[in-house]
């Protein structure tokens, strides 16, 4: 078990970080902001989703155990 895991994570590039220089980039060279207020609220919704997905599990859960 210990083997794969030491096999996943060598096969994970490093090089992750990449996108975020080019986003950044983008997000200053423009003046109006609009593309940066976008990407944030971008942001905010793929963040709040799996907080929503697991709180109505949770509801559903704790509901099955109450009847």
């Amino acid at each position: 078990m210990i083997f794969i895991l030491v096999a996943m994570l060598m096969v994970v590039p490093f090089d992750a970080v990449a996108q975020c220089a080019m986003c950044r980039a983008v997000l200053e060279s423009e003046s109006s902001g609009k593309a940066a207020e976008g990407i944030n609220n971008g942001i905010v919704y793929l963040m709040a989703i799996p907080y929503v997905l697991v709180a109505g599990l949770f509801y559903f859960i704790y509901r099955k155990m109450r009847t």
